[in-house]
């Protein structure tokens, strides 16, 4: 694909017309005239267990949409990359790690910013696509070069099946088809402990080493150093893979399949500086790539709902876990509807052992009766998630100094305690998300 032609510098969001493609956190919609962009509507709805759309927090379309833009913008600036290479120093690890780590990509980013598919945010009123700084009139659009989508086919092989990658090798510009997940910690739901709790002594001391820890892994607990693992992204189904195979479904060669892994990291310790100045720490978030010929650049959405960030609160002289993402919401609808939880778990269940789509099996259920309807959310409990997105809106465009967002910050989570205590769920609340 070529980027010959100039890009948009101005779109009238009267004239998008309907959209390409519509997904669970953002509409696509082609720029008339510009074939090579594509516009991102950051939508407004919530969802958690694969339910779809079920909650509306106000507001929260239009701060991760600043989020996203001002994030990309922060990307593209070499001083970024210098306050993140501080910190990469100061940290303590391995010093040939850091070494590594510090080679490549970050020497090209400190002279000239990351590479991205981010051209900037629509202003609402006069249509101008800002590309630094926010519009006047910040929207829920931004404007993202577009990159050509491919699925690998299946192919049949004696009677099971494979996925063919072979077009990836034969393509000089194309969206990696991999998942990019770093992690700084380790979460309680994290896949990665789920998997350690599940092995033998032995076995736990060998993924502990292929991993790159001195010591055994424990929950809500920072890494000496961040690890990343990969997943498929344009199959049916997300699965995990192994590096090598990641490799050869990238497409790149070694050298730029090392890069992306690198970028990936740096990228992620970007966010890191940023939400640490807010008194937020960040344990894990998702990236992806494209190529286009030899350059490799930053792509898809990044905002609250792609990362994990909490901060901790002593509560009742325990370790809470306050999270400024969606699993604040997952945590509410498990302790405030139990049992409409429980239905969740039970559809889920039915749908896999007959094989049809769980969405359409619980629907079905609740009509029946089998199942609750989906419940109303307090709105005292959106209004804080409110609170927090348009807090780390306003850290990330730097509306506000760090110390008053902090402050802030803290004074939500404190907020969102009282609210369980006074429906009488604290305690369930802390053997949730306290800390041993």
């Amino acid at each position: 694909m070529t980027h010959s032609a100039p890009a948009p510098t101005h779109l009238d969001l009267s004239q998008l017309g309907e959209p390409v493609y519509r997904g669970s956190v953002q509409n696509l919609y082609a720029v008339p005239d510009h074939p090579g962009y594509v516009v991102c509507e950051t939508t407004p709805a919530g969802s958690v267990f694969d339910v779809g759309s079920i909650f509306n927090i106000e507001g929260n379309d239009l701060n991760r949409a600043i989020f996203r833009h001002a994030m990309y913008s922060r990307l593209a600036q070499p001083a970024t990359w210098q306050r993140v290479k501080a910190a990469i120093e100061a940290t303590p690890m391995d010093p040939a790690w850091r070494a590594e780590l510090l080679s490549g990509p970050m020497e090209t980013m400190l002279e000239r910013g990351a590479s991205t598919h981010h051209l900037g945010m629509v202003d609402a009123v006069t249509g101008e696509i800002v590309r630094e700084g926010l519009p006047v009139n910040p929207s829920c659009y931004n404007v993202v070069r577009r990159f050509p989508v491919m699925h690998p086919p299946q192919r049949n092989l004696l009677g099971t099946h494979v996925f063919d990658y072979v077009q990836f090798h034969q393509s000089s510009t194309y969206v990696v088809p991999l998942e990019y997940i770093v992690r700084f910690g380790v979460t309680s739901g994290s896949s990665i402990l789920k998997k350690y709790q599940g092995l033998s002594e032995s076995a736990k001391r060998s993924y502990e080493q292929e991993l790159g820890l001195s010591k055994p892994m424990g929950v809500w607990e920072m890494l000496e150093r961040p690890i990343y693992d990969l997943t498929s992204k344009y199959e049916p189904e997300d699965r995990a893979v192994s590096k090598q195979e990641a490799l050869i479904m990238s497409g790149l060669s070694s050298q730029d399949f090392l890069h992306t892994v690198k970028l990936a990291i740096l990228g992620g310790w970007a966010v890191r500086e940023l939400l640490e100045s807010a008194g937020l720490l960040l344990w894990d978030l998702k990236w992806e790539f494209a190529v286009a010929d030899e350059e490799l650049l930053f792509v898809d959405t990044i905002d609250a709902d792609s990362f994990r960030g909490t901060t901790f609160l002593d509560v009742s002289g325990r370790k809470l876990v306050i999270h400024y993402n969606k699993q604040a919401m997952r945590d509410y609808y498990r302790l405030v509807h139990p049992d409409w939880y429980a239905g969740i778990n039970e559809a889920k269940a039915h749908a896999q052992k007959i094989g049809t789509p769980f969405k359409q099996v619980l629907k079905a259920g609740q009509i029946e009766g089998k199942w609750p309807h989906t419940p109303e959310v307090d709105p005292a409990f959106l209004d804080l998630q409110a609170l927090k997105t348009a807090l780390i809106r306003q850290h990330v465009a730097s509306e506000r100094d760090a110390p008053s967002i902090r402050a802030d910050l803290e004074a939500t989570g404190q907020a969102e305690v009282e609210f369980y205590r006074l429906r009488g769920l604290l305690d369930q609340l802390l053997a949730a998300n306290s800390v041993a």
